[in-house]
């Protein structure tokens, strides 16, 4: 299964010296998760997670040696119940990052490259708990800026080119959404908005995100094989949220020339990956 293509387009520059192909990866992640949200029950969640995902990685084109961008946007959907196991909460989320990364090759040796930058993220979503007779629904809303870091490594397994590579995500400074402890959602449809938004930082409000996969380039197909945690947690106006993730990751994919090119790249054109 190849999945390598070039979609052609209009280009200002008609010598193709260097061509980007962007690596592509749907992937989805099953694993367990612990929730959460005091807002509707002072218990932990316990259940499963399903994480449906694409990811595009591509050098950048003012200049593609050093700089490497990302897109990565994810529907997460989690099912869990409490301690008694007498009760489920259900939780919806959509995810999108957005991350540039200075890239740093041959350190210490030839296969490595290190990659440090920053990313924004945003995340919409709600958990749903029906035990609640007042509240049965918690919003989750945020936006955050901050650090990302990866570490690639590339070598062969006798002639298969594998790829191996740890990302961590670090958000640092944002906004998020959070009522007051015991403020209802119909308060707030009748006007009471006032302290919905909050400004984020470690004092309330801490996340990291941590990637380790590996990729198997079976000709022009790619298939990833990996482990994905994340950490989300909140504190503010008495209400006190955490999510815990852990899921095993695969994924199916491929580089591409994406829309920009006049005419086929010539055989002279340099070929610069964003990981490979």
């Amino acid at each position: 299964m190849g999945m390598a293509a070039v979609t052609t387009s209009a280009q200002t520059d008609d010598t193709l010296d260097v061509v980007r192909p962007a690596a592509a990866i749907f992937t989805i992640d099953v694993g367990g998760a612990v929730e959460r949200d005091t807002y509707l029950s002072t218990l932990d969640y316990t259940g499963i997670d399903v994480r449906l995902g694409y990811e595009h990685l591509q050098a950048t084109g003012f200049d593609p040696d050093r700089w490497v961008r990302q897109l990565d946007l994810g529907v997460d959907y989690t099912n869990t119940t409490n301690p008694a196991g007498n009760h489920t909460t259900h939780a919806l989320r959509v995810e999108g990052q957005w991350s540039l990364m200075r890239r740093w090759h041959d350190v210490p040796w030839r296969e490595l490259q290190l990659m440090a930058g920053g990313a924004t993220a945003f995340t919409g979503g709600m958990l749903y708990n029906s035990l609640n007779s007042n509240n049965v629904v918690s919003g989750r809303v945020c936006w955050n800026v901050g650090l990302t870091g990866q570490a690639v490594y590339n070598f062969h397994l006798k002639r298969l080119p594998v790829t191996v590579r740890y990302q961590m995500t670090l958000p640092v400074l944002g906004v998020f959404y959070s009522p007051d402890y015991d403020e209802s959602y119909y308060e707030m449809h009748v006007g009471n908005h006032s302290g919905l938004a909050h400004f984020g930082w470690w004092g309330n409000r801490f996340d990291m995100g941590n990637l380790l996969t590996i990729d198997l380039r079976l000709g022009g197909t790619i298939v990833r094989l990996g482990y994905r945690n994340t950490i989300a947690r909140t504190s503010t106006h008495g209400i006190i949220t955490h999510g815990y993730r852990n899921s095993f990751v695969i994924g199916l994919g491929g580089e591409f020339l994406t829309t920009g090119y006049r005419r086929l790249p010539s055989a002279e054109a340099r070929r610069v990956s964003a990981i490979y």
